[in-house]
């Protein structure tokens, strides 16, 4: 029997963030490494001896993994049976700087996690989800994006202790819980005036001056959708009244940002309770 090669997926993109899965891994077998990245992975079949330094665990489906940056480890089945797995790799970087806006402790680039291995049902099956939303080569970059700060978001609340409280002249419990609601309402001119374009995050934040997950869960509470959700409804909207004008539905999808006419009828029957083309008819 061969041996089964690992998935990996990755996009331009989203730079920060690698995936990978192997559904077999029976003979796979890790030499000690590390990564630069920090790593976090779902066990979804079998079993496997999970080493971390001197750690050293026998997990089986349902476990969560961590591996902070440049620990060495090494995690293989056991005896020869079937061992599946999900794993993500993120840049530490950028984790760190979550973090920051999380409320953890800015003189310091990247706090480490003690846990390495969590029995947590809702963070396994939440990174499931992830994982899939991740590798679904349908759904857009500034989705994933979100998705990935909601995702971390929540592992820290988990599995890290609470952040020491900001200072009032930082944080959003501070001073600056005034702005926001201006600079709300600049990332949501943005994405009006470039909803035809895809759209980077990235390039929502640099117009707000806000940083991601601040602009997130202030942009939701204010106006009751993600900036991703905000952008998709902005599309859905031209074109129903490009549609009323008859338009052909082929020319509306790439006006109005979908990648093609499919993407647009998914996203638009999800959220009218009709194809385009019943639409029009209805009109």
């Amino acid at each position: 029997m061969g041996t089964p090669s690992p998935s990996f997926w990755h996009d331009p993109s989203l730079p920060f963030i690698e995936a990978r899965s192997i559904e077999d891994g029976r003979r796979i077998r890790y030499g000690a490494h590390s990564h630069e990245t920090f790593s976090l992975g779902a066990v979804t079949g079998g079993r496997s001896i999970y080493m971390n330094g001197r750690m050293r665990a026998s997990v089986g489906a349902g476990a969560v993994v961590l591996m902070n940056p440049e620990e060495v480890h090494a995690c293989n089945p056991l005896d020869d049976a079937p061992w599946s797995y999900r794993m993500l790799h993120v840049d530490a970087c950028w984790l760190g700087a979550l973090q920051h806006d999380l409320g953890f402790d800015r003189n310091c680039d990247f706090h480490a996690f003690s846990t390495r291995v969590s029995d947590d049902a809702a963070l396994h099956r939440a990174l499931g989800r992830f994982h899939a939303l991740l590798t679904d080569e349908g759904i857009e970059p500034t989705h994933k994006e979100e998705a990935a700060i909601a995702f971390f978001s929540a592992v820290h609340r988990r599995l890290l202790p609470a952040p020491r409280r900001r200072s009032s002249a930082t944080g959003e419990n501070g001073a600056n819980r005034h702005w926001p609601a201006y600079r709300l309402r600049r990332a949501a001119e943005y994405i009006d005036a470039n909803f035809a374009r895809p759209l980077r995050l990235g390039d929502i934040c640099a117009a707000a001056q806000l940083s991601e997950s601040h602009l997130i869960r202030a942009f939701k509470r204010h106006y009751g959708l993600t900036p991703h959700a905000y952008l998709v409804n902005r599309r859905v909207q031209y074109s129903r009244s490009q549609l009323k004008r008859g338009r052909a539905i082929s020319d509306v999808a790439l006006e109005a940002g979908f990648a093609d006419q499919a993407h647009l009828q998914r996203v638009f029957k999800r959220m009218v309770a009709a194809t385009p083309a019943q639409y029009q008819r209805m009109r």
